[in-house]
């Protein structure tokens, strides 16, 4: 993070999504450099034009909160909503300010200088660098920080259990938590659960009955999550977040899809390049040990847009990686 007080070479930008923040923060501190984390909101009209076609005066007047010059160096920038400041925020530095948008923004590439979208998308071009999971702020050295410190509460720790919840393309249904809490209780070895904020309250209670013996985070206090993911030798994740997957293969460990209702392709696609790679396998209630290569697409993001921060400053060519 960028000292108090003095501008950052680096913004982190997002709408607030979690998810969205998460990716574009990680991103930055990868970078190495100091960065600064923005959460803006746009104002309609704004809101409902696409990025590169935004009425005049977003910067200004869009935001709630309006950002002006000194411009970062680099601006990161994750979600389609964000998408349009990166575009102004590149007009309006002049072009000085690298921009690097995270996912697909559904506009022209040409509007930024780097687009990082997952390789599921199916989309490419002289300035895309697709990746194979999603982006976070997991590392080794925050996992074996974590390590340390839930070890004495978590202790010998079999299997990590990762909720998601309703989304646009998935839900539980009482046949799918039904099928989860089989699998999981004819395990062998502590057992913890995590939900996240989208995880309906009736999925927890349902598995709490059916696994007394897990241990499950209420939602008070410090999330032990990434404690389980330093400690479990299994991992099983609800198919429906590609953000809790990308992080769980992040470790190298056995990693399970436990499957929920619904669907869509490109999450069906996420799924199958990393099963197909040997690195996920689906949940069937049963355990097995194998071992990949830690699928973390962070550190390689941060190396080539640095390498093409200094191709554009340099007036050299920067091919893609």
């Amino acid at each position: 993070m960028a000292a108090a007080g003095s501008p950052a070479p680096v913004w982190a930008l997002t709408t607030g999504e979690a998810g969205a923040a998460g990716q574009a923060e990680g991103l930055a501190a990868a970078v190495g450099r100091p960065y600064e984390v923005r959460t803006v909101r746009l104002r309609r009209p704004w809101s409902w034009l696409p990025a590169h076609r935004q009425a005049p005066g977003l910067l200004q007047t869009g935001l709630a909160e309006s950002i002006g010059p000194p411009w970062p160096e680099l601006l990161i920038t994750c979600g389609r909503r964000s998408a349009s400041v990166s575009v102004a925020v590149r007009r309006a530095s002049g072009g000085r300010s690298f921009t690097v948008h995270i996912q697909n923004p559904r506009v022209p590439f040409r509007h930024f200088d780097l687009v990082v979208p997952p390789r599921h998308d199916g989309v490419s071009g002289p300035n895309v660098v697709a990746t194979r999971a999603a982006l976070h702020r997991v590392t080794p050295e925050a996992l074996a920080a974590a390590g340390e410190a839930w070890r004495h509460r978590l202790g010998d720790l079999n299997v990590a259990v990762l909720l998601g919840g309703r989304s646009r393309s998935h839900r539980f249904t009482p046949e799918t938590v039904e099928a989860l809490a089989d699998g999981l209780a004819g395990l062998e070895g502590p057992v913890a659960v995590t939900a996240s904020r989208r995880t309906e309250p009736g999925v927890v209670a349902a598995l709490r009955a059916r696994l007394p013996e897990a241990r499950f985070w209420d939602g008070t206090g410090c999330n032990p999550y990434l404690g389980m993911l330093a400690l479990a030798r299994h991992i099983v994740v609800t198919e429906d977040s590609v953000s809790m997957t990308s992080e769980a293969v992040s470790t190298g460990k056995p990693v399970y899809a436990a499957r929920m209702a619904g669907g869509n392709r490109r999450l069906a696609r996420f799924q199958a390049a990393l099963a197909a790679e040997g690195v996920l396998r689906p949940f069937d209630g049963r355990l097995a040990e194998w071992r990949y290569e830690p699928v973390n697409e962070t550190p390689r993001i941060a190396a080539e847009l640095l390498r093409r921060m200094e191709a554009a400053r340099t007036g050299t060519a920067a091919s893609g990686a």
